[in-house]
């Protein structure tokens, strides 16, 4: 499939939400409750659509899982050491770390897998996205946390992490595996409800994306966001694909765990920020500016992969 033609789609949507912000279509009132609707139902309806219809064995790369983890996890230390070498001050180094290696997974990284890799593509970034997230969002708790403005941040973190048990996007994805595996059969009515919910997913999800997009406060910060995307879009995907290729795996393979590595910065990066006493302004532009330059680095990284 032509890269071009699954990335300019993608990006002209995230751009017409922009577009709907400026011209008073998309009012900031609706991206709360359309983003909650696009995170707590439509896109785990997607994810469990997929994966509860698929075969396991022909889907699941245990390997590839242990790569992608692990890339995260050495991108998330890097971040860690770079900032507190370059003597970043504790709110932001929190939101540094976080914005470096937290991907946005379930809006853009499984965007991308959709439309690129097809529907077996998408099973196999949906299942690593479960345990992909789960990582993360760990990560990013001890982050901020012990990079705080304030103490009480901890209790915070104790919060998020019991909240990570009711994660949607995992919840689906564990639930869809299950079935899978023990071949529950999904009546029609449901798969049906689940498809139509299903095609509400990404479009609504890139639109809220594009109606996100901020720069405010930009000017103090420029050289921590453009470090920061940097190890999100290069290095980090440049880690994992490196590893991939060495241990042998075929595109068809590795791709799935390419995309979500190559993810920019988490939107919920901006929301733990506030919750957490870390740096919301600085996770707001490095999430703008990160998922703009990823429509190049996306197609730089599919190019090379393939």
């Amino acid at each position: 499939m032509n890269i071009f033609t699954t990335i300019i789609p993608i990006f002209t949507i995230i751009l017409l939400g922009w577009i709907s912000r400026k011209k008073g279509f998309i009012h900031a009132d609706f991206i709360g409750p359309a983003n909650s609707l696009v995170f707590y139902i439509a896109i785990p309806a997607m994810i469990f659509s997929a994966i509860s219809r698929a075969t396991l064995t022909a889907h699941f790369n245990v390997g590839i899982l242990v790569i992608t983890l692990s890339t995260a996890m050495v991108a998330f230390v890097f971040a860690w050491v770079f900032g507190r070498a370059c003597r970043l001050k504790q709110g932001q180094l929190g939101s540094y770390v976080q914005i470096s290696f937290h991907g946005n997974l379930g809006y853009i990284g499984l965007a991308v897998a959709f439309y690129y890799l097809g529907e077996d593509g998408f099973v196999k970034a949906s299942i690593l996205t479960g345990f992909l997230m789960i990582v993360q969002n760990l990560l990013s708790v001890l982050s901020l946390t012990f990079n705080a403005h304030q103490p009480d941040s901890a209790r915070h973190g104790r919060t998020i992490v019991r909240n990570l048990v009711g994660n949607p996007v995992i919840l689906s994805a564990m639930a869809g595996i299950v079935c899978s595996f023990l071949k529950v059969p999904i009546p029609l009515i449901i798969q049906r409800s689940l498809g139509i919910l299903s095609g509400l997913a990404l479009p609504m999800a890139l639109l809220i994306i594009g109606a996100s997009i901020s720069f405010q406060e930009t000017r103090h910060r420029v050289k921590w966001v453009l470090s920061s995307s940097t190890t999100k879009l290069f290095l980090m995907p440049g880690l994992g694909y490196i590893t991939f290729r060495a241990l042998g795996f075929p595109p068809g393979e590795y791709l799935p765990g390419l995309i979500l590595l190559a993810s920019p910065s988490a939107t919920i990066s901006y929301v733990m920020a506030k919750e957490m006493k870390g740096d919301p302004d600085l996770a707001v532009i490095a999430i703008s500016f990160s998922t703009l330059l990823s429509a190049l680095t996306y197609t730089f990284w599919l190019n090379v992969a393939v």
